[in-house]
């Protein structure tokens, strides 16, 4: 690392905000910027974001992470993006602006074609191929939607006038200004169109999704030189030398380095990871096999499983329901209480995820009395991010094989201590909560400082890593069991809502 380029600018563009965080040579923050941007809703189920509010959320912090040290562009040696999977933006290629507003992963406009391909048996052969289940979350149904829906789409498409990207190509694209059209290999994992056993795009998945080639960006490695930004973005060439899709980046930045071990991020919707090494392992319960990450020629795979609602559902009481103003009022609301007294929620505001993958479920609060009051309706929301978590666990376990002895942690909702303790009495076992719980960036930072030499390799990041907390189980075995079972009881209730 030569002395003038002393940092790395991660870019965290997730889904409710853009984020620019410059970590030094010590994995350090020294600078963090962030902004909210505006989710539209124009129609039941169906979730969007405009392209250049993401563009021009992350190039402002980008600037401003800068600015607030008084750090210079040209002190950067390399720029790390990680970003929220499965978004599809659909651009044209000749002016860079976006035909459609980006389609966002939460997104369930495909449902029902996905339930066509599910009864025309489909299943199998996209499972063998990408390690995914047909669902709306994943991006090669949304592509479809935008050329069978938007005028003139499909035939621009078929010119070879249309790029499509995840957000990560997107804003690489917007970085080297048009001149770059590339993804990484973990998100283009998450497109249900790439092979991930032969690391490529796959033909006959394109064309039962009638998705032209030509729209597809180049797919690199998650460590190494993709490009260089444009000159007049931020005055300076910088080199783009790290991508992940945000659970991959968060799981190297967590070190999960060795298979078995398995990290769950907490964020809008919570995520949960195990690496298992050089073996894609194929789920018999109802998980993702899906790629971690590939540096130089090396690949490693891991398990995944999506909870769809976590800390969005703790948004929506205070948004949409507002049972409180600030998110930090939760936990002291939740520890007024001794236990749940019976109230449990379903938070299946976008269907169910992993392992259940129920498109029609809906959210529910179950065991309401003329007792319940705005205190027990918080601690089950936050209660139901814990349950979800362990549903998942416990099918990674089963695939697996091995027993969870830790859980590594990060996102947002950690800062609670009630949710990370009842996280660690129901799955009985220890949570380890990091320092630095911005793993997604940091993962980002790594994967570019590897690329340029900034760090020499795995073994100085493990270094690097510091546990914050650890929380011990305490719960009984029985309390334990009674509360799952009645979690079960309240899913079994909130499943196939929708007719």
């Amino acid at each position: 690392m030569s002395q003038n380029k002393p940092y790395i600018l991660a870019l965290d563009q997730g889904t409710t905000s853009s984020r620019a965080i410059i970590f030094d040579q010590k994995g350090q923050i020294i600078s963090v910027a962030q902004k909210e941007f505006k989710q539209y809703f124009p129609n039941q189920g169906w979730v969007e974001h405009d392209p250049e509010e993401i563009w021009s959320s992350q190039s402002s912090v980008m600037i401003e992470a800068l600015v607030n040290k008084g750090i210079r562009a040209d002190q950067i040696a390399a720029i790390g993006i990680t970003n929220q999977r499965e978004t599809t933006i659909v651009w044209d290629r000749k002016t860079g602006k976006a035909l459609y507003n980006a389609i966002v992963w939460q997104d369930r406009r495909t449902a029902s074609y996905c339930n066509g391909l599910k009864e025309k048996g489909f299943a199998d052969q996209i499972a063998e191929k990408t390690g995914l289940i047909i669902d709306a979350y994943f991006s090669a149904t949304k592509i479809r939607w935008i050329l069978e829906n938007v005028e003139g789409a499909r035939q621009k498409a078929e010119a070879g006038e249309l790029a499509f990207g995840t957000v990560d190509s997107w804003l690489i694209w917007k970085l080297t200004a048009g001149q770059s059209h590339q993804t990484d290999i973990t998100n283009a994992s998450r497109t249900m169109i790439f092979n991930i056993h032969t690391q490529a795009w796959d033909k006959e998945l394109l064309s039962l999704f009638e998705i032209p080639e030509s729209m597809l960006p180049e797919v690199k490695s998650c460590s190494e030189i993709f490009t260089e930004t444009a000159g007049d973005v931020l005055n300076t060439k910088i080199p783009i030398a790290g991508v992940a899709g945000d659970q991959q980046a968060a799981l190297f930045g967590q070190l999960c380095t060795q298979p078995g071990m398995a990290k769950t991020t907490y964020g809008t919707g919570c995520f949960l990871v195990m690496n298992t090494g050089k073996e894609a392992v194929k789920s018999q319960n109802q998980l993702l096999t899906t790629v971690a990450w590939k540096i130089g020629d090396e690949i490693n795979y891991a398990l995944e499983g999506s909870v769809f609602i976590g800390g969005a559902a703790i948004q929506w009481l205070r948004d949409g329901i507002e049972l409180f103003s600030h998110a930090k009022e939760t936990e002291k609301l939740a520890t007024s209480l001794d236990d749940n007294e019976g109230v449990y929620f379903v938070p299946a505001l976008a269907g169910l995820g992993a392992p259940h993958w129920d498109q029609n479920a809906r959210g529910a609060f179950f065991g309401i009395t003329r007792g319940t009051t705005i205190a027990h309706m918080t601690r089950a929301a936050l209660e139901a991010i814990a349950y979800q978590v362990y549903d998942v666990l416990k099918a990674m376990e089963k695939d697996s094989g091995k027993a969870t002895q830790e859980l590594r942690v990060d996102g947002g909702a950690t800062a609670n201590n009630f949710l990370m303790q009842f996280q660690a009495d129901l799955l009985d076992c220890e949570i380890k909560r990091p320092k630095i719980i911005e793993t997604t960036a940091i993962g980002a930072a790594f994967l570019a400082g590897l690329a340029v030499g900034f760090w020499k390799n795995q073994e100085e990041l493990q270094k690097l890593w510091e546990a914050d907390q650890d929380f011990e189980p305490k719960m009984e075995p029985s309390k334990r069991e009674q509360l799952v079972k009645f979690w079960h009881k309240a899913v079994e209730r909130s499943k196939n809502w929708v007719e």
